[in-house]
């Protein structure tokens, strides 16, 4: 399949990969029962799209946590996968062989992602055990007490001099979150926008172990656990910000920073 890739990279491409071509080609690929004929349309007319789809997708939405050195290897193991359910493809339900296809990439590489993020946490916690122990920011984050969001609770009460940028905005996100988390309802009465907030805040919440590189990505995360479409996730992020904004400067005002 090398060849392919070279020959294609080689001539000069037209803007777009993946065609009507490329889905008719995939509909004669599933209907035939000739080996030879399944591997002439694969290499004449699959194979490249795909290899292009996967690239793009890794690309565009920066999924670059990965336990292979090449890219490529990555796309290559992407494309077998595609392979694994590409009889399942049926146009008659009115799904674009496109769309299709890109949903299944991207839900491979959220799950790939997301678990090679977690293992090299995992192997820099285990790696840096002892020195984190012994060291002065060991104390800070996980030291204090837990935030309260009360009326009374006053920020000064800390003395935030003592921690780094990233440890005063960590405290901040986790109050944040929880004050939102308790007043759900009141800021989102109709049911479906609670679901996605909640679902917004589940992201926040669990930002350590989860590696969203950019807001794309945070879209896709969201639409792929809840099916939803963007506009609504976009109305209900807007009202997040806004109280993000409001807590943030209350937050800044009284010595948090």
């Amino acid at each position: 399949m090398d060849r392919i890739i070279a020959k294609h990279k080689a001539q000069k491409q037209k803007r777009r990969y993946f065609t009507k071509e490329t889905e008719d080609a995939i509909v004669r690929y599933n209907k035939s029962t000739n080996f030879k004929e399944r591997s002439d349309i694969y290499e004449g007319y699959i194979h490249w799209p795909f290899y292009k789809l996967t690239e793009n997708i890794i690309h565009t939405f920066k999924f670059y946590n990965t336990d292979v050195e090449d890219l490529e290897d990555l796309q290559h193991e992407i494309i077998t996968f595609l392979l694994s359910k590409i009889h399942l493809f049926d146009p008659s339900k009115g799904a674009k062989a496109y769309s299709y296809f890109g949903t299944i990439v991207k839900r491979y590489l959220i799950v790939y992602n997301e678990k090679n993020y977690k293992k090299l946490i995992n192997n820099l916690s285990l790696n840096t055990s002892d020195d984190i122990n012994n060291s002065e920011s060991s104390n800070s984050i996980l030291s204090i007490p837990q935030l309260s969001y009360e009326e009374d609770f006053e920020w000064g009460d800390l003395t935030f001099s003592k921690f780094t940028e990233k440890d005063r905005l960590s405290l901040f996100m986790d109050y944040y979150i929880n004050y939102c988390m308790d007043n759900l309802n009141e800021f989102f009465p109709k049911h479906e926008d609670a679901k996605v907030a909640d679902c917004i805040l589940e992201l926040f919440r669990k930002r350590d172990n989860i590696d969203i590189f950019n807001k794309k990505a945070l879209y896709i995360y969201i639409r792929e656990m809840m099916d939803v479409k963007t506009p609504q996730i976009t109305k209900n992020a807007k009202v997040l910000y806004s109280i993000f904004e409001e807590k943030y400067g209350q937050f800044n005002k009284m010595g948090g920073f």
